[in-house]
């Protein structure tokens, strides 16, 4: 069989008003509990904005890094086009290089003449 307890708690006014405080202290504990609780959720909240405007300012910059870079080879094609046009532009200004260019591109012959085309030796 199972012994009782001899423990015998006593139920007077110092035993009341001692739960009583406990109670109000694990309630104090609780509510300090809560409240640090709900400003830590407040500072994690404060510190995610800041971090999402941050990445996408990041990831924005990024783009426009490539962008730049992109618009860089464009300019690079576009002045090494300029300066083939150019180079072409001059070359029309001797009459040799026009009857040949003509001959070349538009198979333009004398009487007489057999035209051959070559890939690759009209001028671009």
């Amino acid at each position: 069989m199972s012994k009782k307890s001899s423990v015998v708690q006593l139920n007077n006014d110092f035993i009341q008003n001692e739960n009583q405080r406990r109670r109000y202290e694990e309630e104090e504990i609780s509510k300090r509990h809560r409240f640090i609780g709900f400003i830590m959720v407040i500072i994690v909240l404060l510190f995610i904005l800041p971090t999402y405007n941050l990445m996408s300012s990041y990831v924005e910059l990024q783009e426009k890094k490539e962008t730049i870079i992109q618009l860089k080879k464009d300019v690079e094609e576009l002045t090494e086009q300029m300066k083939e046009k150019k180079n072409l532009a001059e070359q029309l200004k001797n009459e040799e290089f026009i009857l040949k260019y003509a001959r070349a591109k538009y198979y333009y012959t004398r009487d007489g003449e057999v035209v051959y085309s070559t890939p690759d030796l009209l001028p671009k």
